[in-house]
């Protein structure tokens, strides 16, 4: 059997995946970026440009014995994948890890690294000269950038609208009293039943004073609006791929009607929502049951996701909201734990562990706890993907 894996995209699941296939199988990461981008940094990067190369991670230490092909995946059939270059590799496994796009300044606008910090140095100037911000969208990335906004410009007016009626309904009544609380505190203004009849008439990121039903701002984001990216499958595995554009996988991950084929992350037609900790999760699962395969065993690991939701949501670096599952239902956590566990370095630190580096793109990583903090029950780190009535 050939034993090369192919992992199609690079970010949180599909780095995780390769670098733990990496010394069971000649493993060819496929992916555009020339670094790894901490998405889950990226509203802090806006509002800190001198924090923002903490988001980013070179590839060049992920893998011993595998290769990373900075290229952009064309086609993808059960044999192995055709890039954009017309470059031919032939796979044993294949894993789907392309993840999805989503509005900046939560996903970055350019696969190079220095295009991306230039890119949010410009827009951190556009915000800092507004006084007033309008952010569409109260799900947790919404929410996220207000707080960080906050935090670095208490005095700036921030209002965040959405048309459902409830914050984070998914998530306990304690959490999300918490939740408005802590909004309150920091004079965030939601409106919640509220939908713009007409976008505002400036880009997303452009400093420039507009007035659009009621509501007067000088800039305003857009934190809404997930793209799944699946268009590259071929005609065979297209056939599991939903309307929604997400591919159905079995308990192991397995794409539907290919044993040798995987999906994890965003891709996937999971009902749970897609952050990065649970694709993390379902890279254990993949690079498991692949490296069963490689040894000739069948594999074993399944995955099954929780009936209870899990977030970590700052508003900031000390304030936030959090859930995990607990014996009893579910486990509202305090600020102070939202803090310690992500919002103060946003789990830089692990990344930095994964990637094999002592410093990410090109500045030093923040001070590490003087004790280590013991692991949530569940630890999803909020990558900035989903919808607005996600956690993302």
């Amino acid at each position: 059997m050939n034993e090369t894996v192919v992992v199609v995209g690079g970010g949180y699941g599909g780095a995780a995946v390769a670098a733990a296939l990496d010394e069971h199988a000649d493993v060819v990461l496929v992916e555009p970026k020339d670094a790894f981008v901490h998405s889950a940094g990226a509203l802090r990067a806006l509002v800190r440009p001198d924090w923002a190369p903490n988001m980013f991670f070179r590839y060049d230490r992920l893998l011993t014995r595998g290769r990373v092909v900075r290229a952009r995946a064309a086609s993808v059939d059960a044999g192995g994948v055709t890039l954009e270059s017309g470059e031919r590799i032939e796979a044993g496994h294949i894993v789907l890890a392309s993840g999805s796009g989503y509005p900046y300044p939560a996903k970055m606008r350019t696969d190079v690294a220095d295009e991306a910090l230039a890119q949010l140095r410009g827009t951190h100037e556009e915000l800092a000269k507004a006084g007033r911000v309008l952010i569409t969208g109260a799900g947790p990335v919404g929410l996220e950038l207000a707080g960080e906004i906050k935090a670095v410009w208490p005095d700036k007016r921030v209002t965040v609208v959405d048309p459902a009626e409830r914050l984070v309904p998914a998530f306990a009544d304690e959490m999300r009293a918490d939740l408005h609380r802590q909004l309150d505190e920091r004079g965030i203004e939601v409106r919640l039943g509220t939908a713009l009849s007409e976008p505002p008439p400036v880009e997303p990121g452009r400093a420039r004073t507009f007035t659009v039903d009621g509501i007067t701002a000088d800039i305003w984001f857009r934190a809404h609006g997930v793209a799944v990216q699946t268009s590259y499958l071929g005609a065979d595995l297209a056939a599991a791929r939903t309307p929604e554009g997400r591919i159905r996988v079995t308990e192991t991950l397995n794409v539907e009607g290919f044993p040798n084929v995987y999906a994890l992350g965003d891709v996937t037609d999971l009902d749970e929502a897609k952050m990065a900790g649970y694709a993390m999760k379902h890279a254990e699962v993949v690079a498991a049951n692949i490296a069963a395969r490689v040894r000739g065993e069948e594999p074993a690991a399944t995955y099954a996701p929780s009936p209870i939701p899990s977030v970590l949501l700052p508003l900031g670096p000390d304030r936030g909201v959090g859930q995990f599952p607990g014996p009893d239902g579910p486990l509202v956590v305090s600020a102070e734990t939202v803090a310690d566990y992500k919002g103060r370095d946003l789990f830089v630190g692990r990344f930095a562990e994964l990637f094999k580096t002592a410093e990410p793109l090109s500045a030093p990583l923040p001070e590490p706890s003087a004790e280590p903090l013991p692991q949530p029950p569940s630890e999803p780190s909020a990558e900035p993907t989903a919808e607005p009535v996600d956690v993302g």
